[in-house]
């Protein structure tokens, strides 16, 4: 048997376990049907069969809440339902958007069952014909419609549309400040989900998708709601078009007020996010980082570089060394060779001048002998050691009329060597180069050179790229040139060193034939006040004869030409008739023809110019 227990003993048999906590919660359809009836304070014999089936099929999520102020609906005006509040009118003030669709049609059915004006007058209570239900109506009309419920939240009064400021404080609290902005504003969003605005940790991906989206924000939000006039309302269609465009430009307004509201959201909010200005300090960082690795590789280059050229310097200066040295050696040996040369041709003088003494200068008078003397000094001074040598060796063969023919034979020799080379002198003294002067050479074409010739008249001293233009000017007009201006202007040099002689020969040319075409006038002196007669110049010859002077232009029918042009307009009659008259050995013919090659130079002269500015340029 167990031992009686005593009223002040508790006897425990075993070990107790450790106590456990438990949360329970009432669950089930019967409970949901008792907080249902508590929600609308009614009894049990008031649950009827309908309202038992509606909580039977509604969910916890639509519940309807307490039924705000009746004080509300009796203050509505009928008349001006556009500016009432429908979710305050249904019950729903509280949960406004995020109402269901099923928990506005339950509003809507308890608020038809308490104030429909049927079920006040069975109540005894007095309707009128205005009556506030017909707000009620409206209201489920326009939340019951999705179309019409977006457009009435698209300008719900309860909604705000405030931003924050671009500020310090917003800089420091920025989560706590653009999150519920943002999670406010995202109602409005098209596209879902929305990104979050997220942390101070997030990634610079997170952040740039962020602003993306919102920076690309597109809005359903509309203002329809708010149109002045109805479109129905118009009497015919040219009038319901007139209000519908009026209502268009007014939601198009709006529209951008709103758009501009947005952007200044996001601006605001991308100023004040401190990720954004971390993530430019790491940009900036990254690309500091990457200048000093370039600048440090380019320091590396340059040290590299430098390195290189000291030691080809080094090298250099080695080898220069080495041919200085060399070239010492070299020098010394030629100076040493040279010594002994000087030597054995004093020596071979010495034997030369003894030789010639002691034979008595193979002379037979005084005279003879004084010019001997002054031959052995020339033949000493002039001939080389082979010649010394040869010489010497004849004169010591032991036969006197041998070495006597000997001497004279080299003397007589030397003498015309002498003679020979003083005329040559003589002669590139006088004429140096005439030959080359008029001669072309190879790299030169006659049509080059005529070319150059006209080139240089035509473009004088002073002109801009001078010899490269000219270099142009030789290439148009000749077939495959490739003159350059350095050749341009050497060429020009030489013609100018031999300009001399080319004008004496042309002068002396140019007389002789002019002796040969003219004979002068009588020889007799012509009688007195009678004037002398005037020589035909050769121009006017050719004019006289051929009708044209073939002859180049002097200057002094250029100037006349020149004259004779401004004297003479193009409106005159028979112009080139007088301005020939003005230029005696000069016909009509070549008056137009020296107009048109003025006319040719001056068009050349510009492409000539422009061609070398083009290749300055290039």
């Amino acid at each position: 048997m167990l031992p009686n227990e005593k009223e002040d003993e508790v006897t425990v048999f075993g070990q107790l376990s450790a106590p456990f906590q438990f949360t329970v919660e009432p669950v089930g359809r019967c409970f949901e049907q008792i907080q249902i009836r508590y929600h609308h304070k009614h009894s049990h014999d008031h649950m009827d069969g309908e309202e038992s089936d509606e909580s039977e099929s509604g969910s916890s999520e639509d519940e309807l809440p307490e039924d705000e102020n009746e004080a509300l609906l009796f203050s509505l005006d009928p008349r001006e339902w556009r500016k009432q509040d429908h979710y305050a009118v249904l019950g729903l003030g509280k949960l406004r958007i995020n109402a269901t669709p099923n928990l506005i049609k339950k509003a809507y059915k308890a608020k038809v069952l308490k104030h429909h004006p049927d079920k006040r007058r069975k109540l005894g209570n007095v309707v009128k014909d205005d009556d506030y239900f017909t707000c009620i109506s409206k209201a489920y009309e326009i939340l019951g419609n999705p179309v019409k419920r977006r457009s009435y939240d698209s300008v719900d009064e309860e909604f705000d549309n405030t931003i924050p400021t671009n500020c310090a404080n917003s800089k420091q609290n920025f989560f706590t400040v653009f999150a519920p902005v943002f999670e406010r504003n995202a109602r409005w969003s098209v596209k879902k989900p929305v990104p979050k605005l997220g942390n101070i940790s997030a990634t610079y991906k997170e952040v740039d998708r962020f602003y993306s989206f919102w920076y690309d924000f597109d809005t359903w939000r509309e203002y329809s709601y708010l149109d002045e006039e109805e479109k129905e309302k118009g009497e015919n269609r040219d009038e319901r078009r007139w209000i519908e465009k009026q209502n268009k430009v007014a939601r198009q307004k709006r529209k951008k007020e709103e758009m501009a509201r947005l952007r200044q959201l996001i601006d605001n909010a991308y100023a004040c996010d401190p990720r954004v200005q971390k993530f430019k300090d790491e940009e900036k960082e990254k690309k500091l980082a990457q200048k000093r690795l370039r600048q440090e590789a380019a320091r590396a280059k340059l040290e590299e570089e430098e390195r290189i050229k000291q030691e080809a310097m080094e090298e250099e200066r080695k080898k220069k060394e080495a041919e200085e040295e060399a070239a010492r050696i070299a020098a010394a040996a030629a100076k040493k060779e040279k010594d002994a040369a000087r030597k054995v041709l004093k020596k071979e003088k010495k034997i030369l001048r003894s030789i010639v003494k002691e034979a008595d200068y193979f002379s037979s008078n005084a005279n003879e002998r004084i010019n001997h003397m002054q031959e052995v000094e020339k033949l000493a001074e002039l001939l080389s050691i082979t010649s010394l040598q040869s010489l010497n060796e004849e004169l010591t063969s032991g036969d006197p009329e041998r070495a006597k023919k000997a001497f004279l034979q080299q003397v007589k020799e030397l003498k015309e060597k002498m003679d020979k080379e003083k005329m040559q002198q003589l002669e590139a003294l006088q004429k140096p180069s005439v030959t080359e002067a008029t001669h072309i050479s190879k790299d030169w074409t006659e049509q080059e050179m005529q070319s150059m010739v006209a080139a240089v008249n035509l473009f004088p001293a002073g002109t801009r790229d001078r010899w490269e233009v000219i270099a142009n000017f030789i290439i148009q007009h000749s077939e495959n040139s490739k003159k350059t201006a350095r050749d341009v202007l050497k060429k020009a040099k030489e013609l100018q060193k031999n300009d001399f002689y080319l004008k004496e020969e042309a002068q002396k040319k140019a007389f002789e034939k002019f002796e040969k075409q003219h004979v002068k006038g009588s020889n007799t002196a012509p009688a007195e006040g009678h004037i002398s007669q005037r020589y035909e110049s050769v121009g006017e010859q050719q004019v006289r004869e051929q009708g044209t002077n073939p002859a180049p232009w002097t200057s002094d029918e250029q100037k006349l030409l020149e004259q004779s042009l401004k004297t003479f307009p193009a409106d005159v009659v028979d112009r080139w008739d007088k301005i020939a008259a003005n230029i005696p050995s000069r016909s009509k013919k070549d008056c137009v023809k020296r107009y048109k090659e003025l006319v040719e130079m001056v068009r050349a002269k510009k492409m000539a110019q422009t061609a070398a500015a083009k290749a300055k340029k290039t």
